[in-house]
């Protein structure tokens, strides 16, 4: 959410910027409700202020004076509840159309519809080049007994899979690398729900606009989220921080859910595109600080990039287009890994900066050493999601006989096992 007061003096600039990121929302009618919105209001005030004053008079009038002033206030009354009528639906599309405003950009973003109009920026290490002819990780899987899609799909449906025997040691090395690789940099680890109010998923810019793509519980009035930055985001919602406390670092862990309602058809085999995960996020809180939100999200983006490099994984990083980058978003890079089977990179992590949209909406605030009240800035990046970065780990590091050689760094979170083989 933006200020009002930045809206008003910024329309053009606004609805440049929804226009390039393929946002529909009426600023002119936002504009005029705001207008109609201070009118009503002061009206409301003026009435409130002349019965405070006739209130303060009643005790010294006369009985007739008295019953006159009474009977004026009844019409007062009836006034006051007419236009707080006519205030009510008012301020609800008002409030509608102030959660559609998008975030402006950094000027670094590129302009584009959609993802062909990201932009690599960096590339790091270079793709194997292998002396047989490779796997994909599914027939890795498989051959190796350690992936069985086809009876996860029988449990759960589509996009479903199972993990299993080395396998599943694989994934929880992973998860439990991330987890320590990231609290050796200072980062509180936190273990957050996953089944969230609405008021979370607004709060962080989810809703409106994500709805497809989010597993509702109706029963309960409740969500799975997609990422544990919902949780995060709102842990300090509605609260008041000193500058002290800043930036406050943290490291959400949590399983994943989301629906892939837009993606009909896409990467259907395999785990790149799941319904069901498991997530280590990387989330700052800031001061309201263009330069420090700068330089938190390049320690972000940096601490993904050695992750990856830790692992011996080729990657580049994408600068992201305004079409692609989302609502709230002020500046965003991914970073995709080199998957043989793909013969292409594929996004493993993604890396934003929202400034104080999402804290806006969240009522997250600071105080600074002069005493005055901000809002924060908010910024996240993934640690590692898998299983969709085992893809890259089992392909990249697969052998001729069809084992695959288990990366340094994760053999100690699997008794030190050097190699994945199939058991007999």
């Amino acid at each position: 959410m933006l200020d009002i007061k930045f809206i008003r003096e910024n329309k053009e600039l606004l609805k440049n910027v929804a226009n390039k990121k393929s946002i529909k929302v009426d600023l002119d009618r936002l504009v005029y409700l705001d207008d109609e919105r201070k009118n009503l209001n002061q009206k409301i005030e003026e009435l409130r202020a002349t019965k405070n004053n006739v209130s303060k008079k009643i005790p010294n009038m006369s009985s007739a004076e008295k019953e006159q002033a009474l009977a004026e206030m009844k019409n007062v009354d009836a006034l006051q509840k007419e236009i707080e009528t006519k205030l009510s639906p008012l301020m609800s599309e008002y409030d509608t159309l102030m959660l559609e405003v998008p975030m402006y950009v950094d000027e670094k973003t590129p302009t584009g519809p959609d993802d062909t109009y990201n932009v690599e920026i960096l590339r790091f290490g270079e793709p194997r080049k292998f002396s047989f002819i490779p796997k994909e990780h599914m027939q890795l899987g498989v051959d190796l007994d350690i992936i069985d899609n086809e009876r996860a799909v029988k449990i759960g449906g589509s996009r479903s899979y199972i993990l299993k025997g080395d396998g599943a040691r694989l994934e929880a090395a992973m998860i439990k690398y991330a987890e320590d690789f990231i609290s050796r940099k200072n980062y509180e680890l936190m273990s957050v729900p996953v089944m969230v109010n609405e008021q979370a998923l607004i709060g962080t810019g989810f809703f409106p606009g994500a709805e497809e793509e989010i597993y509702q519980l109706p029963k309960d009035d409740k969500y799975l989220v997609g990422t544990s930055e919902v949780a995060l985001g709102s842990y300090y919602s509605n609260e008041i921080l000193d500058v002290s406390q800043l930036p406050i670092k943290f490291a959400g862990f949590s399983v994943c859910f989301r629906r892939e309602a837009g993606s009909y058809g896409k990467d259907t085999r395999g785990l790149y595109r799941v319904h069901q995960f498991y997530k280590v996020e990387q989330f700052v809180i800031g001061e309201n600080n263009l330069a420090k939100s700068r330089q938190a999200h390049e320690e972000l983006l940096s601490n993904s990039q050695e992750l990856l490099e830790s692992l011996g994984l080729p990657y580049r990083v994408l600068n992201i287009c305004t079409g692609d980058m989302g609502k709230g978003k002020y500046y965003m890079n991914d970073i995709e890994t080199w998957m043989p089977s793909r013969n292409n990179y594929g996004e493993t992590h993604s890396c934003s900066t929202l400034l104080d949209f999402q804290a806006r909406r969240l009522n997250l605030r600071y105080r600074d050493n002069e005493g005055k009240i901000h809002f924060c800035h908010t910024l996240n990046n993934t640690v590692a999601a898998v299983p969709r970065l085992l893809i890259p780990i089992m392909e990249n590091y697969q052998d001729e006989d069809g084992s695959i050689i288990i990366p340094e760094v994760l053999r100690p979170y699997m008794d030190n096992q050097e190699k994945i083989v199939r058991k007999k």
